[in-house]
């Protein structure tokens, strides 16, 4: 089949190496424009541009697609069987949806139509959700609204964090959209409108990790991980910020006089744990990091640092 693919961040990249493994005649990889990042501000390509050059395909990186006159020209001469999508970072316009006579087809990191939107990844796991899984998917004008191809399912770990459950996705993403393509050439699917219950997985901000320890122990474990690696969860002590990596709700023993304690409050330490009170009990910091430092386990941590009890994390 013909395609143009367009994506833009690691998580595209699966998918984009499994259709040209595939047989597929990629004509075009469409992404974002280079951007600068780090300290020097150098520029750097995007991960889905990286893949491409690797693989001999020809890049386009439009500003924007939207009244892109130029751009939906160079498409037309392409002349696509299909749109392959995944988390490109822009939606598309009418004249790109009814252009390939497969249409676009998107692979969507949630089985929808739960977790529509930006963050699906992160916010089934800040959530409580036991699994999750990629839908293929029809795109219309609508944000994740179109009818559904193919779902697989993937549990959730109990330990599970937004680092290691975008790589899961993302590997099973390849897979079911090689098995779309071949189902939509041999007319054997069938388009499944999205029906029940739905919700939106809002955008990802570095606010968002800022710690209300008012929230229940077990709402900021998930947190912690659902936020891990990126934008990451923090308090402030004293001057200092404080990272989060990896925590537990605490089921010890702590005095009778600590659970009236302020939540935030430093409840009691532990060789291998900072236990800290919550809303409804307490949450066990195991892994953690000071602003300008490395990553440390909390035993580590207090070898190296005054921590004390009473001692209060701030929003």
């Amino acid at each position: 089949m013909k395609l143009v693919f367009m994506g833009t961040p690691d998580f595209a990249v699966p998918a984009l190496a499994a259709l040209a493994a595939g047989g597929h005649e990629i004509s075009a990889v469409v992404t974002q424009p280079d951007k600068p990042k780090g300290r020097g501000k150098a520029m750097q390509m995007p991960p889905v541009k990286e893949e491409a050059l690797a693989l001999g395909i020809p890049v386009l990186q439009p500003e924007r697609i939207r009244d892109n006159g130029p751009f939906l020209e160079e498409l037309k001469r392409i002349g696509p069987d299909a749109i392959v999508v995944a988390a490109f970072g822009q939606l598309l316009p009418t004249e790109l949806l009814t252009l390939p006579r497969y249409g676009c087809i998107n692979i969507h990191a949630s089985l929808l139509p739960k977790y529509r939107g930006a963050a699906p990844i992160q916010w089934v796991i800040i959530d409580g959700e036991q699994e999750t899984g990629i839908t293929t998917m029809y795109m219309e004008e609508g944000l994740d609204t179109g009818d559904m191809l193919l779902r697989t399912v993937v549990p959730i770990d109990p330990d599970e964090t937004g680092g290691s459950l975008h790589d899961k996705l993302a590997a099973a993403g390849g897979p079911l959209i090689l098995e779309t393509l071949k189902g939509l050439e041999e007319g054997s699917l069938t388009r499944v409108p999205q029906t029940g219950e739905t919700c939106y997985a809002k955008m990802l901000t570095k606010s968002l990790g800022n710690v209300d320890w008012s929230m229940k122990a077990a709402a900021i474990e998930r947190l912690i991980r659902g936020l891990s690696p990126w934008p990451g969860t923090y308090s402030h002590l004293g001057e200092k910020t404080v990272k989060f990596w990896k925590s537990e709700v605490y089921e010890g023993e702590v005095p009778t006089e600590m659970t009236s304690l302020p939540c935030g409050t430093v409840a009691a330490v532990t060789k291998d744990a900072i236990v800290i009170k919550a809303g409804d009990g307490f949450l066990a910091v195991k892994e953690l990091q000071l602003s300008g430092k490395k990553r440390m386990d909390a035993g580590a941590f207090l070898r190296g640092h005054s921590l004390r009890i009473g001692d209060k994390m701030e929003g």
